[in-house]
Formats: structure tokens, C-alpha cells, sequence
């Protein structure tokens, strides 16, 4: 668990250190929405699919309503997860980016086969 705390960590810092795109815009946060893609995407795959670790979801493929209840959720604390909850935190997720990030995960294909 705290191997994965710091490889969340070390892809915040690195956001931060090495900033983003000169034609990208930043929010509140100084991460445009590919920053903070990206660090959905150390964990879960870049198209949501392939996870870095067994229990993280698969996130290709789900509905989008509930990829947005579940972040907006985390964000709210209603739901906890102890790495989850400071993701949202540390990348300050607008209801804008929840949706933007759900709308994207939810348009990929979904993995097949998984309980083959």
C-alpha cells in the first residue's frame, strides 16, 4: 500500500515540477485536464483498461453516471479510499473534470473475457 501511495505521489510531483503544455489550460489546480487524465492513467491504464494492481478497477467501458457518482463521491468523502480520496484531492477535481474523465473512461471499450 505505500508503494502505491508513492507512485501517486511521485506522478503529483512530477505534474507540478514539470508543468504542462505551453497550449494546454490550467485550472485552479495549474494541471490542464491531460494532467490530471494522465494521472488517472498511472494507475488505471491509459485507456482505463489495464490496472497497475489486481484490485483497482477496470475503468473502460462503465457507465458514466457511475463513474461520476463514484468520484464525486470520493470527493465529498462519502466514499473512502485512502489513495482515491487524496487523488481527488491533490489533482482538485472540478464537477467539470469528474465529468470530462467519466465521459472519456465510459466512451472506451470495455475489457472481454475477464472472468474466463
Amino acid at each position: 500500500m505505500h508503494r502505491q501511495v508513492l507512485t501517486v505521489t511521485l506522478v503529483l510531483l512530477m505534474f507540478k515540477v514539470f508543468g504542462s503544455d505551453e497550449g494546454s489550460t490550467t485550472d485552479d489546480s495549474g494541471l490542464t485536464f491531460e494532467d490530471k487524465l494522465a494521472a488517472c492513467a498511472a494507475c488505471h491504464g491509459v485507456n482505463g483498461d489495464a490496472p497497475l494492481a489486481p484490485d483497482y478497477p477496470v475503468l473502460a467501458g462503465q457507465y458514466k453516471d457511475y463513474l461520476q457518482s463514484a468520484l464525486s463521491d470520493y470527493k465529498t468523502g462519502r466514499r473512502q479510499h485512502m489513495i482515491m480520496n487524496m487523488q481527488v484531492e491533490a489533482l482538485q477535481l472540478s464537477d467539470s473534470d469528474i465529468e470530462r474523465l467519466s465521459a472519456y473512461f465510459a466512451s472506451k471499450p470495455g475489457v472481454v473475457g475477464l472472468g474466463e
